[in-house]
């Protein structure tokens, strides 16, 4: 890639480079890293960050955190995640069911373990 041509030479993606992709097709993007869905509100436009970019390439749903979270009760809600995603639930059903499987453990009962993933964009 080149520069200029709206994609990340260093490894690292912008929202910037990430709104200048075609993603019309994909149907579901999962950023499970801490705080990936906080942005930067700017006068006129909103709020600025990933979930925006990758609504404006195209993708139709996104799964981000709102703050940051530990990696192993992340681990335990992707994989539940993905498993319900797998036996034909929709994904706001799934992210759903996760978080309950999550929050189930008495270890992980509190909001803060299993609430920070939101999803935004076609539920089913």
């Amino acid at each position: 890639t080149g520069e200029g041509d709206g994609q990340a030479t260093d490894g690292i993606a912008t929202a910037f480079e990430l709104a200048g992709m075609d993603l019309r097709g994909t149907d579901l993007v999962v950023l499970s890293a801490c705080e990936t869905g906080l942005g930067e509100v700017e006068a006129g436009e909103g709020v600025l960050g990933l979930r925006r970019a990758f609504e404006m390439a195209g993708a139709e749903t996104v799964v981000m955190s709102l703050w940051k979270v530990p990696d192993d009760a992340t681990a335990a809600l992707m994989g539940a995640f993905y498993g319900a995603l797998a036996d034909g639930r929709g994904k706001a059903e799934a992210l759903r069911l996760a978080a309950a499987s999550v929050r189930a453990e008495e270890r992980w009962a509190h909001p803060y373990w299993w609430a920070a993933f939101v999803l935004a964009g076609d539920a089913e």
